[in-house]
């Protein structure tokens, strides 16, 4: 039998639940900094932590039993995942756990709708348009962001998938959802139509995702993870939980700050992302990818590892600039013991950081930092480029779009206006890539054909790693 924290308890709920919050709020602003990232994931693990201890002491708590259990299998998941999980993998991970707070929330209103109708009690119109809600933006959070996980996985193409009349369908579905939520307002008790609208709003979030390309997934998952608050602050509505609404509400609102930095950085409005159908992938013609433009054959210049070497070795400052490429060849390692030995020969070494390199938000300095590169050596775009200019050899590695400098001199290019590194300005340019294919926009990139830039093939973690042993015999030479 549950405990009741009525009387004298009830204030010390409300306490923790204040003190739970003001721990989320911190953990958030830590959470801004690299240096700070990991204590404030602590303190807002912390934060949960009172928060679901006040909770499970809540009178309206019937079966600790199954609770238990529960919080044994999630732990046990959790832990494995923790292990398992690369660091290169966490943009799917994030994408799962977005599904599985979707997937909670809209479990929640479909709990309490059936546990007051089937009691025969009358359900309150709060209620009831809360749980409408939560079923709506849970079920698109839970299929939208499987569907995105497929997509980074590579088990779903990442190309936008489009067909006809797809907008006309997906409004239709819309208006379907909203005349089957007021329906059910005004005839509470048709379990039918409940479960009718809950299909749709599964079929929404698929749909929602499908016509997205792989360059915007990260954005998509973004927004996905604001849905996610939103649907957990309607399920705290639901069940009269402040702390629910609180959680909610910030996991909400930083997601959409987080998007809307996203989509500031690739100069694109949200709608564009979402129905833009931009990202083709590696979709782009074999002309392009061969470096032909207008049928003109544009050639390119090649280095070996021992020649990159020696540029790298022999220069005073090297500026790294991480791309999606070095995640995939999970060569972080690599690349901070080329930045070591860089250092020993003299070399000053910084690290340029684009906001959307990678697949989610912070994934360079996620995996940087896992490599135990300084944090005082990462840059900030904006405070990088000035530092290009002085820079005599920016190596480029696995990055593409967010170092085309057609973003910034081309008026005809699809990414025209998105703010780039600009690796072009450095006095040499190497760039580390498996082949001349285009990025995830699916465009040329006229990074490679300028005179000053050098092509460097294969995997990132194979020429580093070639790299550092003939920098370390001009070390020890």
């Amino acid at each position: 039998m549950a405990l009741d924290i009525g009387g004298w308890l009830a204030p010390v709920e409300q306490l923790t639940y204040l003190l739970a919050a003001s721990l989320f709020i911190i953990g958030l602003k830590f959470l801004g900094s690299p240096a700070t990232a990991r204590k404030g994931n602590s303190l807002a693990s912390v934060g949960m932590l009172l928060a679901i201890v006040v909770t499970l002491l809540d009178q309206g708590i019937v079966d600790y039993t199954t609770i238990f259990i529960g919080i044994l299998i999630g732990s046990a998941v959790g832990a494995i995942a923790a292990q398992k999980v690369e660091m290169t993998e966490m943009p799917q991970m994030v994408g799962l756990l977005n599904g599985f707070g979707g997937a909670a929330s809209a479990l929640v209103a479909i709990g309490e709708y059936w546990r007051l109708s089937h009691a025969g009690m009358a359900v309150p119109m709060n209620v009831l348009v809360t749980a409408v809600l939560g079923v709506l933006i849970g079920g698109v959070t839970l299929t939208g962001s499987l569907m995105a996980f497929g997509k980074l996985q590579g088990v779903i193409s990442g190309s936008p998938v489009t067909y006809p009349l797809q907008q006309p369908i997906n409004l239709s579905l819309l208006v379907g959802f909203v005349v089957g939520g007021i329906y059910l307002i005004a005839n509470p008790n048709d379990l039918n139509i409940f479960f009718d609208i809950s299909a749709i709003s599964l079929i929404l979030g698929v749909l929602f995702v499908l016509p997205i390309g792989g360059a915007d997934t990260p954005v998509v998952i973004s927004l996905l993870n604001s849905f996610s608050g939103l649907a957990a602050s309607a399920a705290g509505f639901v069940l009269g939980n402040d702390m629910l609404i609180i959680a909610g509400a910030l996991v909400g609102a930083s997601g959409l700050i987080l998007t809307q930095i996203m989509c500031k950085a690739m100069n694109r409005s949200l709608s564009n992302v979402l129905f833009g159908a931009f990202g083709g992938g590696n979709t782009a013609s074999g002309a392009a990818a061969a470096g032909k433009t207008d049928g003109v054959q544009k050639s390119h210049r090649s280095v070996d590892a021992e020649e990159g070497a020696m540029m790298l070795g022999y220069a005073r400052s090297v500026i790294v600039v991480p791309g999606y490429g070095m995640a995939v060849a999970q060569a972080q390692h690599a690349v901070r013991e080329l930045a070591d030995q860089l250092e020993k020969n003299g070399v000053d070494v910084k690290y340029a950081i684009h906001p959307v390199a990678g697949r989610m938000p912070g994934h360079m300095n996620v995996l940087l930092a896992e490599a135990n590169v300084p944090y005082s050596q990462l840059y900030d775009m904006d405070d990088i480029n000035p530092e290009f200019e002085r820079a005599d050899v920016a190596l480029v590695i696995g990055a593409n779009d967010v170092v085309n400098p057609d973003a910034r001199d081309n008026s005809g290019s699809p990414i025209y206006g998105m703010p780039i590194l600009e690796v072009d300005r450095a006095k040499s340019t190497i760039v580390i890539k498996r082949s001349m294919n285009p990025g995830f926009a699916g465009i040329d990139n006229e990074l490679f054909y300028k005179d000053k830039t050098m092509m460097l093939f294969g995997s990132a973690k194979d020429v580093v790693t070639d790299l550092v042993a003939h920098v370390k015999e001009l070390v020890t030479a």
